[in-house]
């Protein structure tokens, strides 16, 4: 052996002994502990096998617990800053730490029933070592400086075997199934490195007593012996890929097998279940496993499936039927209004900004510009050009929200690459997609028990929430008719599940068309709108009519239906203000369609829009909508309605801000005289639209432009009529409508 520094060589006196040539890795870390730290050398090892020599590069032990660190990714963050404490600590500190450590894992629980035998060897080896640690923390004085540096190494591994513990631990236990080698395998390596820093201790040096000393040479023994692998964990591993091929070939599981297969991995309830789905959920959004990502993603489908199929029986909490919506636990937090999508209303999952400057949910604008349209949803306005750029800022606040809320975040995380939809590349998933829908809609159709109905509507709902494809299958398989019905149960919660579910699968297009066509379906939304259980069952029943009025001929149906009007009106004059939102939401969709706007009018449509205006920035769309279609002339007639609209031109958000400039302008273009001359007599006025030009958007900004040619118009018109044609009988109106 030759020590090599600043270009000299220096032979070491002792060479390794022969008897010990095992321990020849042991005795390096020796002489590395006997060399000051701030020493950087390189060590020449010569095998007696071979005639080249192999060459190690071997750091100070702060820099050696550095690289370690960065070679172990799951126990970087606790690493790293145990490097420096176990640099800085004293004796004592360590060998409190040592103890604790060793403690905490000889009574560590295993993550998983199958990893019960890898687990449980590195607990036998923890308690062997807690007991050594304890008769050190009763030696008197400080300890040799080898002896300190060599247990500030063990306590580097103590914490990296603590790490891979609690990762593990995090871990959904199918993906722990499938990387089960990996993880024995980083066992075996960290069990080796601490068998090394035990055989190189100076035992004699610590004055540890006889039998102290034989457990510390046991636990080292016990270390380097290879645990023979279990045949019980690669069956069950075996089983469960082999499950995954057989629903691939469309083969239903067997209820037994899937028990059985459940059982050994200790998910044997619905919750666990579900937790279990959700975690997997995550791990594939935040691409964990790449290698298993396909598998993972099966085995969210068959979990569901297997949900339903064994544990069907204790699924949702019942709700009492006088819960309003604020006291309604079981339902999630409704999202901020600036992080749903204008289109569909739902929070957006990835979020994207067109050429006008407005975010959507990439979505639902591809779907707008699939249908042939080029114009800003939200604003009216041509786009230049139809291309979308990501909102990574808006998706991280949303990403944030819905970990805050616990509520899952479908697609990838911020700052990682976009994934490919996964169940519509995976064949078992989608089986097994619709292996779930099926069996769901025979057992609500065989149903005859309100309690069992609610049981299998809310994983009807849960299910058509998960994607397209589960959604195609739960129409497929025939379950519009059977929700129907349900609408009118005088269970709360039966309720709120079956027009939710609608509401789930109304997103698909296909299953529009069954909505609408079923029998008794639109007559039971306005039942649900006029008099549901719950605020929060009119609320999803007014954005069923929502997104049914996405179809053009569909909104003429059901604006030409008097009961919807009337139901969903009712709902902006009464409801709180999630469901205002959604039923003024409604009343936009409805109001596109120039036939429907008469049936508006005189529904109260205008009036209600109105009194919602400064709550909900949709009204002033709504206003706006109605008065471009021969509703201005109503708005005109609202006592207050001009100088309210001119307000909000300057408090109001910035679609706001937009669509009350645009609603000032069809006003004076449509009601000539009657309202320009209210808009002339506002206190302000002019402040307002040269404050909207030079900070609004726009769009926003040529509306106020408008506003403000229409106004000097009517004022020019006007005073040429006073000094030079007091006869003239040419109209305000007809001057402005020029």
């Amino acid at each position: 052996m030759v020590h090599e520094s600043q270009g000299d060589s220096v032979q070491f006196p002792a060479p390794i002994p022969a008897q010990r040539a095992n321990t020849s890795r042991s005795y390096i870390y020796l002489l590395l502990f006997s060399i000051p730290s701030q020493l950087n050398i390189h060590l020449v090892i010569k095998s007696s096998n071979s005639a080249n020599p192999s060459r190690i590069r071997c750091l100070p032990t702060a820099a050696m617990a550095s690289a370690k660190n960065a070679a172990a990714p799951a126990a970087a963050s606790s690493s790293s800053s145990s490097s420096s404490y176990s640099s800085s600590a004293t004796d004592a500190e360590i060998l409190r730490s040592l103890h604790r450590l060793a403690r905490d894992l000889a009574t560590a629980e295993p993550p998983a029933p199958f990893l019960r035998a890898v687990f449980a060897s590195v607990s036998r080896r923890a308690k062997l070592l807690v007991a050594v640690f304890d008769d050190l923390l009763g030696v008197a004085g400080g300890l040799p400086r080898s002896a300190s540096l060599c247990l500030r190494e063990v306590l580097l591994v103590l914490q990296r075997f603590k790490a891979v513990v609690a990762d593990c631990a995090a871990r959904s236990r199918m993906r722990l199934l499938l990387q089960s080698d990996e993880v024995a395998a980083r066992v075996r390596e960290l069990q080796h490195d601490l068998a090394t820093l035990l055989d190189i201790l100076p035992v004699a040096e610590l004055g540890l007593a006889d039998d102290v000393a034989d457990l510390l040479a046991l636990a080292s023994r016990q270390c380097r012996r290879r645990a023979p692998e279990v045949a019980a964990e690669r069956e069950l591993k075996a089983s469960v890929l082999a499950l995954i091929h057989e629903v691939e070939r469309e083969i239903v599981p067997g209820r037994e097998r899937l028990e059985a297969i459940l059982e050994e991995v200790a998910i044997n309830d619905p919750a666990s279940c579900s937790e279990e789905i959700e975690i997997l959920e995550r791990e594939i959004g935040e691409r964990l496993a790449e290698r298993w990502t396909s598998a993972m993603i099966a085995l969210v489908g068959l979990l569901r499936y297997a949900k339903c199929v064994l544990f069907s029986a204790a699924t949702p909490r019942p709700l009492d039927s006088k819960v309003d919506l604020d006291d309604d636990a079981a339902e999630p937090p409704a999202p901020p209004p600036d992080f749903r999508c204008p289109i569909s209303l739902d929070l957006m999952r990835d979020p994207v900004v067109s050429s006008s400057g407005q975010t959507y949910d990439r979505e639902s604008i591809t779907r707008w510009f699939g249908a042939g349209k080029s114009t800003c949803p939200k604003t009216g306005q041509v786009l230049t050009n139809l291309e979308l750029v990501p909102n990574k800022a808006l998706k991280n606040l949303i990403a944030r929200w819905c970990r805050e809320n616990g509520i899952p975040m479908e697609g990838s995380e911020p700052g990682k690459p976009e994934p490919a939809p996964p169940v519509a590349a995976n064949k078992a998933a989608v089986e097994a997609a619709r292996m779930t829908a099926s069996f769901l809609v025979k057992k609500l159709s065989a149903s005859f028990s309100p309690g069992s109905d609610n049981r299998v509507v809310h994983e009807i709902r849960q299910l058509a929430k998960s994607g397209s494809d589960s959604r195609a299958f739960i129409g497929e398989a025939g379950a519009v008719p059977l929700l129907v019905p349900l609408l009118n149960s005088e269970d709360a919660a039966l309720q709120l599940n079956a027009v939710t579910a609608l509401l789930n699968l109304s997103i698909l297009e296909a299953n529009k068309k069954r909505i609408m066509h079923a029998n008794g379906a639109v007559t039971a939304l306005c039942q649900v709108m006029g008099s549901g259980a719950t605020w929060r069952a009119k609320e999803n029943a007014a954005a069923t009519v929502l997104s049914l009025s996405a179809v053009h001929s569909y909104r003429r149906r059901l604006g030409r239906n008097p009961r919807v009007v009337e139901k969903v009106v009712q709902l902006v004059r009464t409801g709180p203000s999630s469901t205002k939102k959604d039923a003024l939401a409604a009343l936009l969709c409805l109001s596109a369609e120039r036939e429907n706007v008469g049936k508006l009018v005189v529904a109260g449509a205008a009036e209600a829009a109105f009194s919602s205006i400064g709550e909900e920035e949709t009204a002033t769309a709504v206003l706006a909508s109605l008065a471009k279609r021969g509703g201005a002339d109503a708005i005109v007639k609202i006592d207050g309605a001009v100088a309210r609209l001119v307000a909000e031109m300057r408090r109001g958000t910035e679609w706001s801000r937009e669509c009350a400039a645009a609603t000032l302008v069809l006003l004076c273009r449509r009601a000539g005289a009657a309202a320009v001359t209210q808009v002339l007599a506002v206190a302000g006025v002019e402040w307002a639209i040269w404050e909207l030009m030079g900070s609004g958007s726009e769009r926003a900004r040529r509306k106020a432009a408008s506003l403000g040619r229409a106004c000097r118009r009517w004022a020019a018109a006007n005073a040429t009529q006073d000094t030079e044609c007091p006869s003239s009988t040419v109209s305000p109106r007809t001057v402005v409508a020029q």
